[in-house]
């Protein structure tokens, strides 16, 4: 999963004190060893939940408003630095001005980046500082021309599509670029079905069992289980997801689960055009076209790889990375690397040239599950080379 008061100070500088890139490989795992090359990308100073890699290479990440009220949101990657994006003043939200600072046109607790086959990044902004109560008409996607670096469209969400205790998490754009599919993370989980050209949002499955914490699962850490202070476990709703590069299946699960679901995509489109939602897409009819794909254990982030076809899964429980090959029903999930730096491995993007990026969110190193830990908590960014025997596996799903 996978957390600024608004000043004219010079953006610049405070990203430059915020992160360093690192110079070449932080580790390196021998893959003769049995694992995949881990090399560290770069550090951060901030929270750092998404990552996202365009066709043509750009990198972009976020920083999502959860213990600190960080100094950026959205940042590309740029000569070395992160920068904001597309400017200053989408990003010059801050939680003790926000009652002088528009939502609806800045970025307040953004969870997710996602960069489409249009050349657009696609911004998932929560706008819930803290995980705690949704910042008025804060809530929506963000669609940035990465031709331009301006913003050309603004999906907002009301409060049908995401409520009071929602927290959306990650998104997938279909092929086509038109539609959009979110998780909601939040104290009822939820799938999101968003039309994109005609801007119109649709909540399904919400609260439904494969959307919501699995009640027999607790998510450990460093050998206990991981809790905040005052006893409380973690409790993520459907929060990974993935897309097959066909368009055509969807994938989730919830963090605090250990299965991972599908659906047809084409049980979720074409209602936008409707007079009235049809049948479909009742939660009842949805319920029935609902595959249980494998059991992950606890896992945040999901990504089909377009180069190999299997689908890489995050292990925070494990500090690792693995993968589930989809075209052998049943099979189980390999590792792809396991290292004790992949503290809370987050989420995914893929390359141009196939390389995986993963980043490390620290979640059970925050000061929301430690006493005493730093507010601004360092957290870093990582690429992974698998074996080539790891390379192998479905390619048509």
């Amino acid at each position: 999963m996978t957390r600024a008061a608004r000043t004219r100070t010079p953006l610049t500088a405070l990203l430059l004190a915020g992160a360093a890139i690192a110079a070449g490989p932080a580790a390196a795992q021998d893959p003769a060893a049995g694992q995949g090359v881990l090399t560290k990308v770069a550090s951060f100073d901030h929270q750092v939940t998404g990552i996202t890699v365009a066709k043509d290479g750009r990198m972009f990440v976020n920083f999502p408003r959860w213990s600190e009220d960080a100094p950026v949101s959205v940042a590309e990657v740029k000569d070395g630095k992160p920068v904001a994006y597309p400017d200053a003043e989408w990003n010059a939200w801050r939680n003790a001005k926000k009652d002088e600072v528009d939502p609806k046109t800045h970025f307040v607790c953004v969870q997710s980046v996602v960069a489409d086959g249009q050349d657009r990044l696609w911004v998932v902004d929560a706008a819930a500082p803290a995980m705690a109560h949704v910042v008025k008409d804060g809530p929506k996607l963000v669609g940035i021309d990465l031709k331009t670096n301006k913003v050309v469209k603004t999906i907002p969400f009301d409060t049908s599509t995401v409520m009071q205790a929602s927290y959306i998490n990650d998104v997938r754009i279909s092929p086509d670029g038109k539609t959009a599919y979110l998780t909601d993370s939040g104290a009822e989980g939820a799938l999101i079905v968003v039309d994109i050209d005609a801007g119109s949002a649709k909540r399904v499955l919400s609260g439904h069992p494969t959307t919501m914490p699995d009640k027999s699962v607790t998510v450990q850490y460093d050998g206990k289980p991981l809790r905040r202070p005052d006893g409380r476990g973690v409790e993520f709703s459907a929060d990974g997801i993935a897309l097959s590069p066909d368009g055509k299946t969807l994938y989730w699960q919830a963090i605090k689960g250990k299965t991972l679901y599908s659906l047809p995509t084409d049980a979720l489109t074409g209602w936008a055009t409707a007079s009235f939602v049809p049948e479909m897409l009742s939660d009842r009819t949805l319920g029935g076209k609902i595959a249980t794909v494998g059991e992950n254990g606890p896992a945040d982030g999901l990504l089909i790889s377009r180069k190999d076809g299997r689908m890489y899964v995050t292990s925070p429980q494990d500090n690792a990375v693995k993968v589930r090959d989809l075209s052998q029903n049943g099979k189980g999930l390999t590792t792809v690397v396991q290292d004790p730096q992949l503290r809370w491995p987050d989420t995914f993007s893929e390359g141009p040239d196939g390389t995986i990026y993963v980043t490390t969110s620290h979640i059970q190193d925050s000061a929301d599950y430690k006493p005493g830990a730093p507010i601004s908590l360092p957290t870093e960014l990582w690429s992974i080379k698998p074996r080539p025997a790891d390379v192998t596996g479905s390619t048509g799903r």
